[in-house]
């Protein structure tokens, strides 16, 4: 791993609440200055979901809904032309909105998709069973959803005039390397995907999209080790739930000059909102446990909420997008005195 444009920023992880497309849009790229994102809004329904979206960008693999999600189709389907119309809606409201910022031609946009093994493991094949029991369906859907994102990014960065960083949504890739998805039946599993096949599928990946990919999962068990062996740009984490038996993998990464989004503000409103000093608390613990200097703070360590922002209030959503800002300020500023 190497230092990314990933690090020293405040982003989001994707999701936003609500219905509103330019709304999103506006609070997104008003909040977060020094990385935005293509917003996601899922509570519009079937194909605005994180499978959904992903099933825009496959290429040549088409989705549709089954009882029990989505499943591979022979042809194009309704699901996957509602999916399409969705996120042709995102960008052309966010191209309007970057264009009223004044921004086209400059800054960073990241765009956001589920990962290979993520979709492996929700979407089904023709015949009921997991992706993910089929390793030629795996490698079919990571080199599918590659190129999909690859020619995805370069239009968002032509219409936008921005670099473009793209993040994978693995929340089930431990699941995956622990040989626990359930298949068709809760008896049945699909066999662990062996780590050096997840680096090597990841690193091809990235590989074809040609542009630095992060990886986010909000799951309690992070496969650190795993990502910190591939040429992933950064890894995305709930902070909140890092357990001192993980500090060592984490600090692999930093040790390599690795970066580290730490997810530091709750989805969800708490009894009472944290203020930026304590929100930031834990990152400057960790890293003093670690052991680094403080400046990796500034260096190597960026912010975001712990998840997607989709089940929180919107008057929430825009709170925690403005702590997370103020949290990489105070990070920038002067790591020494916190």
């Amino acid at each position: 791993m190497t230092v990314s444009p990933f690090a020293g920023v405040a982003t989001g992880v994707g999701s936003w609440p609500g219905t509103d497309v330019r709304e999103a849009a506006a609070s997104v790229v008003g909040e977060l200055p020094l990385l935005p994102h293509l917003a996601e809004l899922p509570k519009r329904g079937l194909g605005a979901d994180m499978i959904g979206r992903a099933g825009a960008l496959l290429v040549d693999i088409e989705l549709d809904a089954a009882t029990s999600g989505y499943r591979i189709s022979t042809r194009p389907s309704r699901t996957g032309r509602l999916a399409a119309d969705f996120l042709a809606e995102d960008l052309d409201v966010l191209e309007e909105v970057w264009e009223t910022a004044g921004l086209r031609g400059s800054g960073l946009l990241k765009v956001q998709v589920a990962g290979p093994f993520t979709i492996a493991a929700e979407i089904e094949l023709g015949n009921g069973h997991r992706a993910l029991t089929d390793r030629g369906a795996l490698r079919d859907i990571a080199a599918s959803i590659a190129e999909g994102v690859a020619v995805h990014a370069d239009e968002v960065a032509r219409r936008l005039g921005a670099d473009v960083l793209v993040q994978f949504d693995e929340p089930r890739l431990a699941e995956v390397l622990a040989g626990t998805v359930r298949d068709v039946t809760s008896l049945d599993s699909a066999r662990a995907v062996p780590a050096p096949d997840v680096v090597s599928i990841l690193d091809e990946a990235v590989a074809r999209i040609g542009r630095p990919v992060a990886v986010h999962s909000c799951a309690r068990d992070v496969p650190f080790e795993v990502f910190g062996r591939s040429t992933l740009s950064a890894v995305s984490f709930d902070l909140s739930l890092l357990t001192p038996d993980r500090y060592d993998a984490v600090g692999e990464i930093l040790q390599a000059g690795g970066t580290l989004v730490a997810g530091v503000v709750p989805t969800t409103e708490p009894a009472r909102v944290p203020t930026w000093r304590e929100a930031v608390t834990p990152v400057v613990e960790l890293i003093d446990r670690l052991g680094f200097e403080r400046s990796v703070l500034r260096d190597q360590i960026s912010v975001s909420p712990v998840c997607g922002l989709s089940g929180a209030s919107l008057s929430w959503a825009r709170t925690a997008l403005a702590l997370v800002g103020d949290v990489q300020r105070a990070l920038g500023d002067d790591p020494d005195s916190l």
